[in-house]
């Protein structure tokens, strides 16, 4: 099955880096009463992904927080390591939340997974973009091209808004 508008996203786990250490989150604690801004990524520090789509969300953060966003998070299925040293390497500041989808589990419950591309050696996350109010999907978009991020970048994301 593949994520659509209308959708509860599904329960999952997620390892983020803690100040002690690696640790984990869950899609309630992202949504329960709040709106997610949610976009998925091949990998960290891929062309695309770090020059691209990534600083988009940095530059326009605040502005996305003031039409109502709660919470802008990554996710790639990368382990918790890399996707740290992706945040620190991208100097966000703390806006963006970085989440290891460390064995694809949530790309692959939602149907959005890439792979496995040669590439890579496994599974992925295609590139996506989503808005969940209180974990209810209002706006999905999915990249044609894991090169691209169009659809999916923080200007359509806004313009999702309003």
């Amino acid at each position: 099955m593949t994520l659509k508008v209308g959708d509860r996203l599904p329960e999952a786990t997620f390892k983020i880096m803690t100040e002690d250490g690696p640790g984990e989150t869950t899609t309630s604690a992202l949504t329960t009463g709040k709106t997610l801004v949610l976009f998925g990524v091949p990998g960290a520090f891929t062309p695309t992904c770090h020059m691209n789509h990534l600083p988009g969300f940095v530059e326009h953060s605040e502005t996305l927080k003031n039409k109502g966003v709660d919470e802008i998070a990554v996710v790639s299925v990368n382990d918790v390591f890399v996707m740290d040293a992706w945040e620190k390497g991208s100097n966000t500041g703390g806006k963006i939340t970085f989440l290891a989808d460390t064995g694809a589990e949530f790309v692959e419950a939602v149907g959005l997974g890439l792979g496995p591309a040669p590439i890579f050696g496994h599974l992925r996350s295609q590139r996506f973009a989503l808005i969940a109010k209180d974990g209810e999907v209002t706006f999905l978009a999915v990249e044609d091209s894991p090169g691209d991020a169009t659809k999916t970048g923080a200007a359509a994301i806004l313009e999702a808004l309003g």
